[in-house]
């Protein structure tokens, strides 16, 4: 049985879901309004295994954390760890969007080729979108071919304060 630990912290764009494993690596961080997709990626990635969510207080300081990247501290995400299930496809691409420097974007041919894959950018798109650990996981960086605010789970308003956050010029 895995043991979930979790919190609710206030951000500047709404509640946000922190959810960790007991060695404090993220396994979810989601919009407390997009909470029903949280809680269908847990069950499609843990069901099997079984788990419990745990009500926790800042588990292993993660809370604290996020809080400092809403605050100004934004390469502090960057030293946070996660642990996510998913296929080998989307934990490539999770990976891949963990290199997209702060302030930068990339277009999703442009991780599609990066990951060795030209044509995929659907594919890539897909698992962007299937990403339980936004933010730290920068999802929120990959934008449309064009410069476009494509998809974001936590919705294009939330990305687009996203990126200003950390730096990036909207056109």
């Amino acid at each position: 049985m895995l043991n979930l630990l979790e919190d609710i912290i206030a951000t500047p764009l709404g509640p946000l879901w922190v959810i960790c494993d007991e060695q404090f690596r993220l396994r979810a961080v989601e919009w407390d309004q997009h909470r029903d997709r949280m809680e269908q990626l847990l069950d499609i990635h843990y069901r099997s295994e079984g788990y419990q969510r745990i009500a926790a207080k800042n588990p292993g300081g993660l809370s604290d954390k996020l809080a400092e990247y809403f605050a100004g501290n934004l390469s502090i995400i960057d030293t946070l760890e996660t642990a996510t299930a998913g296929t080998p496809f989307q934990r490539e691409v999770w990976k891949a969007l963990r290199t997209i420097p702060c302030g930068q974007v990339m277009h999703y041919g442009q991780l599609a080729e990066q990951l060795g894959r030209p044509g995929a950018a659907r594919a890539v798109g897909a698992a962007n979108g299937s990403n339980p650990v936004s933010i730290v996981v920068p999802c929120h960086r990959v934008i449309g071919r064009n410069g476009t605010m494509t998809g974001y789970a936590g919705g294009v308003q939330r990305k687009e304060w996203l990126l200003r956050h950390e730096g990036y010029l909207l056109l």
